[in-house]
């Protein structure tokens, strides 16, 4: 009896418009002929993420670009299901503003912690403008070594493509780094770029500023990708393994 695919959550909201949700169906393509990654994905708007339940039966949620979304909500909540369920996680651009947004509400106490193009009048801004927007830009990033980001993409330094104008404010990350969250890569100043939390806290939880989904020409999956993919079939074994089912 062959074994269900894993099950992936994208969350975002679909749109033609968004470059890198058209690259989904190639890419989830490229997984299964290239790496032999087959998973059986479902779109869930960010309005619907919010729902109890919403990500119920999945084995890895990917947040995807496309902000601002039409629910800020379901987004963190997507975030916090993921983090605190222990479901494999991946975030791109927006889905790595929105997973600093939910660590800095739930895990850090910043109850207050806002993202400047939602809520640019508030008073706690934890995602601010970039001071020079990324827009269509490539960048340099630089790995810190030994993290789970090093590991997945097998080298110190790497360069990666944006599409965003908007990143972490400086002021609060010394205290989202003090409430256990790691930048595990920045540019060449050393703005972070990529996050993850510890593995003996999360068996697979990273996300990057940068749109993986623009790498290359569509036709194999990002290092990123690919290790989000081969979590969710190892969360769907475990899965099967702890129900007796095979």
């Amino acid at each position: 009896m062959t074994n269900p695919a894993p099950r992936l959550a994208l969350v975002g909201d679909r749109s033609t418009a968004v470059r890198s949700h058209t690259r989904i169906p190639g890419l989830l393509d490229a997984l299964a002929d290239r790496d032999q990654l087959v998973l059986d994905a479902y779109w869930i708007p960010t309005e619907d993420a919010a729902d109890p339940g919403a990500l119920d039966g999945f084995d890895a949620v990917w947040l995807l670009p496309g902000s601002p979304y039409r629910s800020e909500d379901g987004a963190v909540a997507a975030v916090r299901a993921a983090r605190e369920r222990r479901i494999p996680f991946l975030g791109t651009c927006a889905g790595f503003q929105h997973a600093v947004l939910e660590y800095a509400r739930h895990a850090c106490g910043i109850g207050g912690a806002a993202h400047g193009e939602n809520h640019p009048g508030e008073a706690e801004l934890v995602i601010v403008p970039l001071s020079c927007s990324l827009v269509g830009h490539e960048g340099a990033v630089r790995l810190t070594p030994g993290s789970l980001a090093e590991r997945v993409l097998g080298a110190p330094r790497t360069v990666e493509r944006y599409h965003c104008a908007y990143g972490l404010n400086d002021a609060y990350q010394e205290r989202l780094r003090a409430g256990g969250l790691r930048f595990s890569g920045a540019d060449d100043s050393g703005q972070p770029r990529i996050l993850e939390l510890p593995t003996e806290a999360h068996p697979f939880f990273l996300a990057t500023l940068f749109q993986p989904e623009l790498a290359g020409d569509g036709t194999r999956a990002h290092p990123v990708i690919r290790a989000l993919a081969a979590a969710a079939t190892g969360a769907s074994a475990e899965g099967r393994a702890l129900s007796g089912t095979r």
